[in-house]
């Protein structure tokens, strides 16, 4: 059994507000914190371009000034009312170099009242790491972070041993929004880079911000992938590389008819497509995965109890997932406590992962219960699939899809058949078996924790053998539960016994 978080506070959770002056975007986002869980309630975004004349001037763009500060007054007007330690609001390196961020920091102050605290460049990098350790406990390598003036490279060696570098290879420090000189840049990113080289050598690349999740994206759609969640996606080495040198040569026209792009990044993208390229061949980059959390979830997570920080997030997310809809968390762990024991004997397919899997889908068995009987398969398996619940890759997210369809169906196939693509046929199968396992667990019991405890499963042989304590037979095996075992067996592809 998993460790579990504190349930009964669960309920109320709190809000948390982060306002984050970039050097491109100012924005702010309002979170509902459920323990170690984080979900947006709120996103707004002002791309303002501070940045934008830095290199140039060493100033803070006028416009951008004048941009962020309005976007700034209504954030204030937004979060009227909320408590002073309940707001965070930071800037970054175009505050932290420009000559005149003094002097905009207080004029913030005065106009909005907000106290902008400006992050060095380790502590950005630090709080980006911290981000890709939020939404992936078990992240490993190295952490690239992409501003629009700077870039942060930090090594992963958990949270207490974090080391990291900043680097004025944002697009804006770059030359944005300039047409993108290729061999001058490319020299410029080579320089940086080159003393780092075997300091921040990696084959695993976490890549923190906009302009390369609008890389991601685009790789989506040249390569028809089914499932457009931008948070943990990966993408080879190889295919970055072709990526990138594709989009290094599009002109701005090029771009814009390209569906899906962020319009306000046309100018940037190829010089984040041109960083993107040098690292993966300076630090030796197998594989680049793709975080939605970084700077802001940072923040959040070393705020959090160091206890709070040590639960699983993924758990912790289904079970707030569920908890929100007035529903008991003790269901999810007695049938995490049931279905272990028949799942742990089988063969691992997601390595050292497959009973968290377990015990996420436990915690969402009755996602569907206040839908639609005839629609609950289906509406259970889309929300699994888009849920903002972090600590899980794309094949992980969509065996959790498959399993709560086949908690509420004994249909073999979920709707959705093009995401099959993402799991093996063994994988289907086994998300089957679970989800029939929770099924039958939640009809068995009549969803009462007690009865579910008169009862268990077991594999003897070529037998799946469901048995029920001496006296308690009748009122657990009957028509409807003996039907649901058959599907369960029939899922592991074993002969049913029932005792």
């Amino acid at each position: 059994m998993w460790p579990r978080g504190d349930s009964a506070s669960r309920p109320d959770g709190r809000q948390a507000a982060v306002i984050d002056v970039g050097s491109n975007s100012v924005r702010l986002v309002i979170y509902r914190v459920d323990g170690r869980a984080l979900w947006t309630v709120y996103n707004e975004k002002v791309v303002a371009g501070l940045g934008k004349d830095l290199t140039a001037t060493r100033r803070l763009s006028p416009e951008g000034v004048e941009a962020a500060i309005g976007a700034l007054r209504r954030f204030r007007s937004v979060l009227d009312g909320w408590k002073a330690d309940e707001v965070t609001a930071c800037a970054t390196a175009a505050v932290r170099e420009a000559a005149d961020g003094k002097a905009f920091l207080k004029r913030i102050k005065d106009e909005t009242g907000l106290e902008v605290r400006v992050l060095s460049g380790e502590e950005e990098a630090r709080y980006a790491a911290l981000g890709v350790i939020c939404g992936q406990p078990d992240a490993e390598g190295v952490v690239g972070d992409l501003g629009g003036s700077s870039l942060e490279l930090v090594r992963l060696n958990g949270m207490a041993h974090i080391e990291g570098v900043t680097l004025p290879l944002g697009p804006f420090a770059l030359g944005a929004p300039k047409p993108l000189n290729l061999e001058r840049t490319r020299r410029l990113v080579d320089d940086h880079l080159a003393p780092l080289a075997n300091r921040y050598a990696s084959p695993e690349f976490h890549a923190v911000g906009g302009a390369w999740r609008n890389l991601a994206l685009l790789h989506m759609q040249i390569a028809d992938y089914p499932l457009h969640v931008a948070h943990q996606y990966e993408i080879s080495g190889a295919d970055a590389l072709d990526l990138s040198r594709l989009v290094q040569r599009q002109s701005r026209s090029s771009l814009e008819r390209i569906e899906g792009l962020s319009k306000k990044r046309f100018d940037s993208l190829p010089y984040a497509a041109l960083v993107l390229e040098r690292l993966i061949e300076r630090l030796g980059v197998e594989t680049i995965t793709i975080s939605a959390y970084g700077v802001r979830e940072g923040l959040l997570l070393e705020a959090m109890p160091p206890e709070t920080r040590q639960l699983n997030p993924l758990i912790e997310g289904c079970e707030a997932l569920t908890s929100q809809r007035g529903i008991s968390p003790e269901l999810g762990h007695a049938l995490e406590a049931w279905v272990a024991p028949l799942f742990e004997k089988l063969p691992p397919l997601f390595g050292g992962r497959d009973m968290i899997l377990t015990a996420a889908a436990s915690r969402l068995a009755e996602l569907g219960s206040r839908l639609h009987p005839d629609h609950r398969a289906d509406l259970a398996f889309e929300q699994v699939l888009r849920a903002p619940l972090a600590g899980m890759n794309h094949a992980e997210r969509v065996f959790l899809a498959s399993v709560a369809f086949s908690r509420h169906s004994a249909a073999p196939q979920p709707p959705d058949t093009s995401v099959a693509r993402v799991l093996t046929q063994e994988r289907r199968q086994r998300a089957r078996a679970l989800g029939s396992a929770l099924r039958l667990g939640c009809d068995l019991s009549g969803h009462n924790v007690r009865l579910l405890e008169k009862s268990s499963l077991t594999v003897r042989g070529d037998r799946l053998v469901v048995t029920a304590l001496t006296g308690w037979e009748d009122m657990l095996l009957g028509e409807q539960t003996t039907r649901r075992a058959q599907t369960l067996a029939q899922a592991l592809k074993l002969k049913l016994e029932l005792s």
